[in-house]
């Protein structure tokens, strides 16, 4: 084999390698992938569906009202829409939500999870803690039943776009 040869083979396991070291910091530490598992974001999300979630976002601001995350639990990761953020006082009242009093629009709900949505609270979110609910509020295991209040380091990305399948391909909202 020829220097010349030698050196182009070396250029390029040197250009793998750089490649694979950049997937591997992307993936550990900036985004990652998650499968939806079950129908609690329909219409949102779909069951099956694999979304691409920021890792890093939560460390230079905090989560947001309106914000689809992932939330890590021993068991189980789960995927939900927060509501309350800490200090809010939230109620459902004849199918509306309301933050501190304050009737919200949810537009990404549609006619039949609004209907589905039965009353609850008042309660107040503790500090450092975070309330959340799925999309489709009939079937959602969330902070009304089940998941409790979210603790601030358990959620561990925001969701960002869909992956797959192709046809769903595009940013969550």
């Amino acid at each position: 084999m020829s220097e010349q040869a030698k050196n182009e083979w070396l250029e390029w396991i040197k250009a793998i390698a750089v490649a694979i070291t950049l997937a591997f910091i992307l993936r550990t530490f900036f985004f990652a992938t998650s499968i939806v598992e079950g129908a609690s974001m329909d219409p949102t999300l779909e069951n099956g569906e694999r979304v691409m979630f920021n890792k890093i976002i939560y460390y230079v601001d905090e989560p947001e009202r309106g914000d689809i995350v992932i939330i890590e639990r021993p068991v189980k990761s789960y995927v939900k829409r927060i509501i309350g953020q800490p200090g809010d006082s939230i109620e459902i009242r004849n199918h509306t939500l309301f933050i501190n009093g304050e009737e919200q629009t949810q537009g990404y709900l549609n006619d039949e999870a609004i209907d589905a949505t039965r009353d609850f609270g008042p309660v107040e979110v503790p500090d450092g803690k975070y309330f959340v609910m799925g999309d489709n509020r009939s079937i959602s295991k969330d902070s009304r039943n089940g998941l409790g209040f979210v603790k601030e380091e358990e959620i561990i990305g925001r969701t960002e776009l869909v992956i797959y399948p192709l046809q769903e391909w595009g940013l969550t909202k």
